[in-house]
């Protein structure tokens, strides 16, 4: 069940189980008086298809002279739904919206003397009181009480709920901006963590890449031929099979020395 304040669209409805449950019967403009007048006051009990299934018409009292009060035009339950307690939660939300709206020092009210039903809920429940008996208050002649009932607790704990309401949603502004902190700090941590860790990665690349680059100088420093290397190939060279010019130099002056002696030796005989 679901307890909300009345809307217009809502109007009709109401009327629908006043006709279903009360005798007393009202016009449509009279809901609309009340709907536009004091849209604060008047709810509805919705049952689990959203359907309207009580209701409570409530207005407040204009004379200046006494205190500021309201009163309750009208209130039904279908039967179907009676016995869950749902007059007792409208006529609540009904008199708190009063107080805090109006300021409304007591509601008041009028029922037949033969409806007891209805007396046990206002007495024994709401804590009504009997204020006075109006004869042939209703349109067949039967008399009515006038009931009251005093609103100072209401007041009391409209007040109560409102200073708790602010501490409440101090604490809860307190406890936001903690977590926002927290957050904060846990972000920062994160950051710089994430920062050292990029940092030890790139010195990590770079040792790597530092090693990387001295080995590929050993590998090109054991792939070229040294100097010696060099001057051993033309030694060698020169020595070998009379490939080398000297070698060629000196075979031909040894030749010509060897005629030479021949000659020399021809003569001498």
């Amino acid at each position: 069940m679901n307890i909300r304040r009345a809307s217009p669209q809502d109007l009709m409805n109401m009327q629908h189980c006043n006709l279903l449950c009360l005798p007393e019967n009202y016009q449509m403009k009279y809901y609309f008086y009340h709907g536009l007048s004091w849209p604060q006051l008047s709810y509805v009990a919705e049952d689990e298809n959203q359907k309207v299934v009580g209701y409570v018409l409530a207005k407040m009292e204009e004379d200046p002279d006494e205190k500021p009060h309201g009163h309750i035009t009208s209130l039904a339950v279908k039967r179907s739904h009676r016995r869950l307690g749902l007059a007792q939660k409208l006529m609540d939300q009904a008199s708190r919206a009063m107080v805090e709206c109006f300021n409304a020092q007591y509601v008041s009210l009028h029922v037949r003397k033969s409806n007891r039903a209805a007396l046990h809920l206002y007495q024994n429940t709401l804590k009504f009181e009997v204020s006075e008996i109006e004869p042939k208050y209703y349109a067949d002649g039967e008399d009515a009480y006038a009931m009251r009932r005093d609103l100072t607790n209401f007041l009391n704990k409209s007040s109560k709920d409102k200073d708790k309401s602010k501490s409440d949603i101090k604490d809860e502004i307190t406890e936001q901006i903690n977590r926002a902190s927290q957050g904060l700090e846990k972000l920062a941590i994160s950051d710089n963590k994430m920062e050292t860790e990029k940092n030890a990665e790139e010195q990590k690349k770079k040792g790597e890449n530092q090693e990387k680059n001295v080995e590929e100088k050993k590998k090109e420093t054991s792939e070229k031929p040294g100097d010696d290397g060099k001057k051993r190939d033309n030694t060698e060279k020169g020595r070998g099979g009379g490939e080398g010019k000297t070698g060629k130099e000196s075979r031909k002056g040894r030749r010509k020395n060897r005629e030479g002696h021949k000659t020399e030796e021809k003569g001498a005989s």
